[in-house]
């Protein structure tokens, strides 16, 4: 038996290394998983690494800014599995460094849409849906507890999201249902990398070897060593932990 048997997860995210990661994890554990991606190929290709469609795992491309895909996406794990245990809103964009003055506005409001909007109707349209026992993860960052300078509107929309989890686990403890945040500092994959890359670019450095530096593991994280993290959160491992932020970071925010 895992840790996750008989429980239904939905992973949105799921076509990036985080999200296959721990989607993974979650169905090694027994969960039946509904992967959520807006790029078709991606999520073709999550798909693939867990085995193609099956009675326990399911796909659904969808815009998570937009409400009609979102109430479908959970529909369609409704339908297909009478329920719903976890709910990890992990998709996310980064959209661009640059100073306040300079920053496009069209950028900031498609980050907000997509990292705040999309958790929100995720447990709008997923809560009615869920009983005592379930977990709501969001995904932060590091930049949900700091910021720096050329990060508005990244900055911005990961600081939101832990306000909205502090919200809605007040709202929903009253039911035995959880809502936690988890804070990845950086890791190593694509997302990271676009990023490393315009802030190099912005301060004329290696951004790379200067986050390691600041890191106290000197070392960025994989993806799968957040995927624990995921799985504690949406298992009974953490079935006293509500409204809380769990750092992911390599210790870099302490």
């Amino acid at each position: 038996m895992g840790r996750m048997t008989d429980r239904v997860a939905i992973v949105t995210g799921a076509g990036g290394s985080i999200g296959l990661a721990s989607a993974k994890l979650l169905a090694s554990e027994g969960a039946k998983v509904l992967l959520v991606d807006n790029r078709a190929d991606d999520l073709a290709m999550a798909l693939d690494a867990l085995g193609g469609a099956s009675e326990n795992v399911d796909a659904a491309q969808a815009d998570v800014g937009d409400e009609a895909d979102t109430r479908n996406y959970i529909d369609q794990a409704i339908a297909k599995w009478g329920r719903l245990d976890t709910l990890f809103c992990n998709a996310g964009i980064s959209g661009d460094n640059k100073p306040i003055a300079d920053f496009p506005i069209e950028i900031f409001d498609a980050v907000l849409r997509v990292n705040v909007r999309g958790p929100f109707l995720a447990c709008k349209f997923a809560l009615p849906h869920m009983d005592a026992g379930g977990s709501i993860i969001i995904t932060s960052s590091i930049m949900g507890v700091q910021a720096n300078p050329n990060s508005a509107a990244y900055a911005t929309s990961k600081h939101a999201v832990v306000g909205l989890m502090r919200t809605i686990a007040k709202e929903i403890g009253p039911r035995g249902i959880r809502c936690n945040v988890i804070a990845p500092g950086p890791i190593d994959n694509d997302f990271q990398l676009a990023i490393e890359d315009r802030m190099s670019k912005v301060t004329g450095t290696n951004a790379t070897e200067m986050l390691n530096q600041r890191i106290p593991l000197r070392r960025h994280g994989q993806a799968d060593e957040i995927a624990q993290t995921v799985l504690f959160l949406a298992s009974d491992m953490s079935s006293f932990s509500t409204g809380a932020v769990f750092m992911a970071d390599g210790g870099m925010a302490g």
